[in-house]
């Protein structure tokens, strides 16, 4: 199949999803056509299957706000008829849903129908889509998109709750190359770089946003050194980093905590993790934890949104709810107070984790891609 795929192309959970699940793709025979802004930060162009288009956005005086949304639907009709492109999937209702639609209206009037399938990943919908100015566009979009599909359960439920949506929301899971991530493992350890042998070392990994609820992450570190050695690694940038940092230098733990910003070193760094820290307002899914857990690292998070589909409760960490940071402290001391303990959770981690290989999860959407192009040739001959 020849497939295009639009996406932001940035450090986030949807892009990454979407960057590997392209690549996947390609190596499954697909031919792959990234559409968007810039080149995704983990997509290497060194696969004949694989091709990256940039949409470039004209400035023009006229607009206080450069037009994206045209550039990208002019841009999706080009590449559909210069490389004979059979099937859209576009990752995040607004604006890749609604110019993905704008892109299939115009291919129409030339005689090309070709199908979209819509991913939600959630701040598309929990955040920004149910904005009333947004909202709209965005229910238009998901019950115009020919299949639909959401990363959780939970995202799923929220979508029917907040839209009027008429279409099926197929739940197809985020996902993990579990042998990928293995490897990217298996390099020089520089564990001692950061901790001491008798020290634990604890990971929190996003975008620093409000809702990653950061100064939580902060507090409980904060009581779980006071009982066991540690040191606690922040990795990735955003508005809420200043704030930690300057409650870091408040509780006077700044020496023990390292901030890394973004790296595309996620998997040697988790390689060395003891335990991983996720206590969100909500995740859509939480492939954060995910990833921590394909390296074996245990997870302590709250249960919001997604993530009781993920980290599973006294198996691969432990749920609290949100904000109940003395319930998160103990539950990491449990693990980490006991090497036998943390072993077994450690291996558990990774048992919970091989669910969700991408190899499991990859013949989903091969399957809903093959039944909207078998739709659309059906419609033809009708």
């Amino acid at each position: 199949m020849k497939i295009a795929i639009v996406c932001y192309p940035t450090f986030g959970g949807s892009g990454v999803v979407a960057t590997e699940l392209g690549i996947e793709l390609s190596h499954r025979g697909h031919e792959i056509h990234f559409i968007t802004y810039s080149q995704p930060v983990r997509l290497a162009l060194l696969n004949p299957n694989v091709h990256y288009h940039e949409v470039i956005v004209p400035e023009y005086p006229l607009f206080h706000y450069q037009p994206y949304e045209l550039a990208l639907s002019s841009k999706l009709v080009d590449m559909v008829k210069l490389y004979g492109i059979e099937l859209l999937h576009v990752h995040y209702a607004i604006p890749h849903a609604y110019a993905g639609y704008m892109a299939q209206q115009i291919l129409k009037t030339e005689g090309i129908d070709i199908p979209m399938v819509t991913t939600l990943h959630g701040t598309d919908i929990t955040l920004v889509g149910n904005h009333p100015v947004y909202k709209p566009a965005v229910t238009f979009s998901i019950n115009a998109s020919d299949v639909v599909t959401s990363v959780s359960k939970s995202l799923r439920d929220e979508t029917y709750k907040f839209f009027n949506i008429t279409k099926e929301i197929h739940v197809i899971p985020n996902f993990i190359e579990l042998d990928k991530t293995t490897e990217g493992a298996k390099v020089a350890c520089r564990r001692n770089v950061i901790a001491r042998e008798d020290e634990r070392i604890i990971t929190h990994i996003s975008n620093f946003r409000k809702v990653k609820r950061i100064p939580d992450v902060v507090k409980v570190f904060h009581k779980i050194q006071q009982q066991i050695p540690a040191k606690l690694m922040m990795v990735g940038d955003g508005p809420e980093k200043e704030k930690a940092e300057a409650l870091c230098r408040e509780l006077n733990i700044l020496d023990k905590v390292i901030f890394l910003g973004n790296s595309n070193e996620v998997d040697m760094i988790l390689s060395y993790s003891d335990l991983f820290l996720l206590p969100s307002e909500s995740e859509s899914f939480g492939l954060a934890a995910l990833e921590a857990m394909a390296l074996g690292v245990p997870v302590i998070s709250t249960n919001g949104g997604g993530l009781p589909e993920v980290n599973v409760d006294g198996v691969s960490g432990y749920l609290s709810e949100v904000g109940d940071i003395e319930s998160m402290a103990a539950n990491a001391i449990k693990i980490l107070g006991d090497d036998a303990a943390l072993s077994e959770f450690k291996k558990s981690a990774l048992g919970v984790a091989r669910q969700f290989d991408i190899k499991n999860i990859l013949p989903m959407y091969e399957g809903l891609y093959r039944e909207a192009i078998q739709k659309k040739h059906e419609q033809k001959t009708v």
